[in-house]
């Protein structure tokens, strides 16, 4: 079958079943209620309005909900989907129907292959979902977990200050050094070890993971079309490399649970993840029993949620900094201030570096670790400004659009740390103007863990070196979106090592 007859069979498919949707809902209306939908742009036969969304999709709705509306109703293919702009709105979603609108997308065709073991973050809300959520906040990123690995957090950031500073006067590449690093502590709280390799099967692991962020950031014919569109995806050959890019994850958590379950394994004093994981599976005191592929989906969400937006977190930091050579000076001289001639700022310092900390805020304004929170399902029907929504619908909240929304924010598009000058607003999820790491059920839940990983980091890079451009031009501060934003064009800037005085 060639892919023209494919992609006719399955634009005809589609038609039919937009069909069968209308003369349902038609139906089910007959009793004379006519549902009020969200504002909707004009759409195209099959498509719907795919075609609107752009390289940039948070830029694009953005621009969209201007236009239309802060609670907006668009045909993705042929999945309905509801986008919400603003403070507002994002609450009705959050907080007040927040068990309405707590499900995710069931995920379809060869991605659902991908994800045998990597559906704690796309279940469905359910006794499943609510097990390993507990397990992650009560055991994996409690408060004193989190502090159980400082010292691996300190001694991974003086690394990479050493890596630093023994390198030539040029240009750093900072997105390539932040990466590491980021990989390099996960590593070692997951696995209890770094891993720069794991066996032919393996490879690089550093490669895997950026290979699979970026997989994951990709949108597929599937994500749209879920009944039919894996067809398209064989054909253009995502899926094959979907399937490399996770057989390579199994085949890697395998070799290290394996490692663990060694008998003859020397116990470490600190337990990392997997122990926890395989004495929590070996206890099963739990609603749910635990399995391997069930260990396997932690594993691969600490990655997904932690290596990537922890890096570029510290990255745009870095990059408004050397774009705003006064707010970085002030907050160097306000952090060497405070550590004086320690040789590193350590996590005990953090708390008493508050313009420091205002500046992490407005970075995780402009630049949150999620542009759109991960995709949400409605279970139920509800009312949200007025608007039905109807179970099956794909919810969007466009975090990226509400931090630099004029209504919230003074010149929304300035880095301006001293906004937060007095402010209680914060981002653990109740100040609705201010979500990078989401709201409720569905909320992060390694916050801790995360701020932790760039508060130490940004803070050392500021403290052991000025840092000056390139050259004379601006950093080019093009965005490529995929489930988060990096920056287009990596990084660099040239260190210039910070003398401390003596006595």
């Amino acid at each position: 079958m060639t892919p023209y007859i494919s992609l006719f069979l399955s634009s005809l498919i589609l038609v039919t079943l937009l069909f069968l949707s209308i003369w349902a809902l038609k139906k089910k209306n007959k009793h004379g209620y006519k549902p009020s939908f969200p504002p909707s742009p004009p759409k195209l036969p099959i498509i719907g309005n795919l075609h609107q969304l752009g390289n940039l999709p948070h830029r694009s709705l953005q621009k969209l909900s201007k236009e239309y509306g802060p609670l907006m109703l668009m045909q993705l293919g042929g999945k309905p989907t509801v986008v919400a702009s603003s403070a507002e709105t994002a609450r009705e979603i959050l907080k007040t129907h927040d068990l309405d609108f707590c499900s995710r997308p069931s995920l379809a065709g060869p991605k659902r292959l991908s994800y045998n073991f990597l559906d704690f973050a796309f279940v469905p809300y359910g006794e499943y979902w609510k097990e390993m959520r507990k397990i992650c906040v009560l055991e994996l990123f409690s408060t004193r977990r989190v502090q159980s690995f400082r010292f691996v957090r300190e001694e991974e950031v003086a690394h990479m200050i050493k890596s630093i500073s023994a390198s030539s006067s040029g240009p750093v590449n900072l997105t390539e050094k932040l990466f590491s690093l980021t990989i390099n502590i996960i590593s070692r709280v997951a696995f209890g070890k770094k891993y720069q390799g794991g066996g032919s099967d393996v490879g690089n692991f550093h490669e895997i993971v950026i290979e699979a962020m970026n997989m994951l950031g990709s949108f597929t014919a599937t994500d749209f079309f879920p009944y039919f569109g894996w067809i398209i995806d064989l054909f253009t050959g995502h899926s094959r490399r979907l399937e490399k890019c996770f057989h390579a994850f199994d085949n890697f958590y395998q070799q290290v649970i394996d490692e663990h379950l060694d008998p003859q394994r020397k116990r470490p004093e600190q337990e990392d993840i997997i122990d926890v994981l395989v004495r929590l599976q070996n206890e099963q005191s739990g609603a749910v029993s635990l399995t391997v592929s069930h260990i396997k989906a932690v594993l691969m969400n600490v990655f997904l949620g932690g290596v990537d937006t922890a890096a570029i977190t510290m990255v745009w930091g870095m990059t408004e900094l050397a774009r705003n050579p006064k707010v970085m000076k002030k907050v160097q001289e306000e952090i060497r201030n405070c550590v004086g001639n320690k040789g590193m700022v350590e996590e005990s310092d953090i708390d008493k570096l508050e313009y420091f900390k205002m500046v992490v805020k407005e970075t995780l304004r402009m630049h949150p670790p999620s542009i759109m929170l991960v995709p949400r399902e409605t279970m139920n029907h509800c009312k949200v400004n007025g608007y039905d929504i109807y179970p099956k619908t794909r919810v969007l909240v466009n975090v990226w659009a509400i931090g630099r929304n004029a209504e919230y924010w003074e010149n929304p598009e300035e880095f301006i740390p001293e906004r937060f000058t007095n402010s209680s607003i914060d981002f653990k999820g109740q100040d609705f103007e201010f979500l990078p790491f989401g709201s409720g059920r569905r909320i992060c839940p390694a916050i801790s863990m995360g701020t932790a990983m760039i508060e130490l980091g940004l803070a050392n890079l500021l403290y052991h070196f000025n840092w000056e451009l390139p050259s004379k031009d601006d950093i080019n501060m093009d965005e490529i979106a995929g489930l988060t934003v990096h920056k287009k064009i990596p990084l660099c800037l040239v260190p210039i090592p910070y003398h401390r005085k003596s006595g």
